[in-house]
């Protein structure tokens, strides 16, 4: 959708021109709609939506940006999001909005929901933890028992695909639910004198539990090349699927996280959010970095008389600490991606720092041999500045990298998000070691 195409619509919408609006949003995609709606007022929001039918209205929802969707849902009776919404929604859908409302509106929103199935499923749904495969998937998919005849199986399947918007794989259930296979579509054609379904069921497929991680079904999909997944509880029964339009919609929530997390945000924000938010997502780290700061302050301070004597040394100040900094995040995010897509293992610590460390001496010997030629050149081959930089360069991308890979290892042992140790953490701890290093060897070499 083009900046003008929005601009003129955006002007009809001013102008409450409700025919002309709801004839431009009829060539919209739902998500093209969530995107208009995303910039204006929740008043203009609501305009936009009594033009469209239930089922847009409910897709155009479900893709627009969570705080806004939220105070848009502030502004609707209970019953409206149930009737006009809910009621139009898959479940995984359906769980997610509902997750975003107080305990007591979410009540009122399951009361008033017309289908007590899709209400019972969505409460089903509703206890399990967000962030397992349970809190994540939708019941709505195509099942077949194994001993079902194949004109029992085609007049089933099409039954129960005119009730869903998309078909992503047929599952292949026992008389308990249990999941036994996936029903191929391809022998629906080529086979179709096969007595029972179970005869040409693909047996054993991939699937996951209830609580599994995201992430390890994320890796799942992925490693497999899967459009979707199936669930199935603690004795095997299906129980629903995960699509990959939800798990990208996962991937890029928590790519944006790890981010802002690396970039020394305590909490996920967006451009819009108001000053407070921004404030105190941003404020904790500034903090740390403040003590950082004047930490390193204070051990310059206890050498007053070191610089008095060579006071080329404070030119070298800010590499020391860049250098430190640079070479600790690079390592650390190199580890945690290696940890986030299942490439390294916790549990290999040893080798991870084992190669880091050849890799550190390779780069800590070229950069400080640069360094002490340039001094060499400058100030001569018995100045202290010319040796004390280039050994504390040395040592501090030893330590650095070495540093950068045990940090994000060791918080993914202790259950915490590794994507920590690749933000200021790192960066303020290896520019506070690296001063106490320039400035130790600088006096063992005076």
């Amino acid at each position: 959708m083009s900046e003008e195409y929005m601009d003129e619509l955006k002007h009809l919408i001013e102008r409450k021109e409700a025919d002309l609006v709801k004839e431009r949003l009829a060539d919209l995609h739902p998500a093209d709609i969530a995107e208009l709606c995303n910039e204006l007022s929740s008043e203009k929001a609501r305009f936009i939506y009594r033009l469209l039918d239930n089922e847009t209205a409910a897709d155009v929802l479900v893709e627009m940006d969570e705080d806004v969707r939220k105070e848009f849902l502030e502004l609707l009776p209970s019953e409206t999001i149930a009737k006009r919404f809910v009621d139009y929604m898959d479940t995984d859908d359906a769980v997610d909005l509902i997750r975003e409302l107080d305990e007591e509106k979410q009540g009122e929103i399951l009361s008033h929901i017309e289908d007590i199935e899709q209400a019972g499923d969505i409460v089903d749904l509703l206890k399990y933890d967000e962030k397992t495969a349970g809190g994540l998937m939708g019941t709505e998919m195509v099942l077949v028992n194994e001993n079902w005849s194949m004109p029992e199986c085609l007049k089933e399947m099409r039954q129960q695909a005119e009730e869903l918007d998309d078909i992503y794989y047929v599952y292949v259930i026992d008389d308990d639910e249990r999941l036994r296979g996936v029903f191929p579509l391809k022998k629906m054609i080529t086979s179709p004198s096969v007595s029972k379904v179970k005869h040409v069921m693909q047996k054993d497929p991939i699937a996951v539990h209830a609580d599994t991680s995201i992430e390890e079904v994320v890796q799942i999909i992925e490693k497999y090349d899967l459009v979707a997944v199936p669930v199935v509880d603690s004795i095997g029964r299906l129980v629903g699927q995960i699509t990959v339009d939800d798990v990208m919609d996962e991937v890029r929530e928590q790519s944006e996280r790890d981010y802002q997390l690396a970039s020394g945000l305590s909490q996920d924000v967006e451009t819009h959010d108001n000053v407070l938010k921004q404030t105190t997502a941003r404020l904790p780290w500034l903090l740390i970095g403040m003590i950082g700061g004047i930490c390193n302050s204070m051990i310059l301070g206890n050498f007053g008389t070191t610089f008095a004597a060579h006071p080329e040394m404070a030119l070298y100040i800010p590499l020391i600490g860049g250098t430190g900094g640079n070479v600790g995040t690079q390592s650390s995010a190199i580890v945690v991606q290696g940890l986030a897509n299942s490439s390294l293992d916790a549990k290999n610590t040893f080798k991870q720092v084992s190669k880091e460390a050849i890799v550190a001496l390779i780069n800590a010997t070229i950069i400080s041999l640069l360094v002490y030629t340039y001094n060499f050149i400058r100030f001569g081959p018995t100045a202290t500045v010319t040796y004390s930089v280039s050994i504390s360069l040395f040592a501090v991308v030893m330590f650095a990298s070495i540093f950068g890979t045990l940090v994000p290892m060791t918080l993914e042992k202790l259950k915490i998000d590794p994507a920590i140790a690749t933000g200021p953490f790192i960066a303020i701890t290896n520019d506070i070691i690296g001063m106490m290093f320039y400035m130790g060897i600088t006096v063992l070499l005076s």
